[in-house]
């Protein structure tokens, strides 16, 4: 999962378009660690564990979750991996661009 998602940023880079690490394993100095060793980039929040105040917020309840939010910030598609995301972002984009 982890080598698209670097492929997707790198390619999305000039796009409305981000993506958000929530990471619940552990403090900061952890996720540092497992940031340099998988060598991503993109922005990390730490919720520090499973029952976090973030996971909990979100209902999160397996590991990893993935929500695709559109431009307003509605969740448009949940749990989708590689090409699937990959393709809900694109026509997330394709609508901004669109005005739909």
């Amino acid at each position: 999962m982890i080598p698209h998602e670097k492929e997707m940023v790198a390619r999305l880079k000039d796009k409305p378009f981000a993506l958000i690490g929530i990471n619940s394993d552990g403090d900061r100095s952890v996720l540092n660690k497992i940031l340099k060793e998988q060598g991503i980039t993109w922005r990390q929040a730490v919720d520090g564990s499973t029952s976090g105040p973030i996971a909990t917020k979100w209902g999160v309840r397996g590991w990893p979750t993935i929500y695709v939010l559109d431009g307003k910030g509605v969740i448009r598609y949940q749990d989708l991996r590689d090409q699937e995301l990959e393709d809900a972002v694109n026509k997330l984009l394709q609508e901004m661009k669109s005005g739909d």
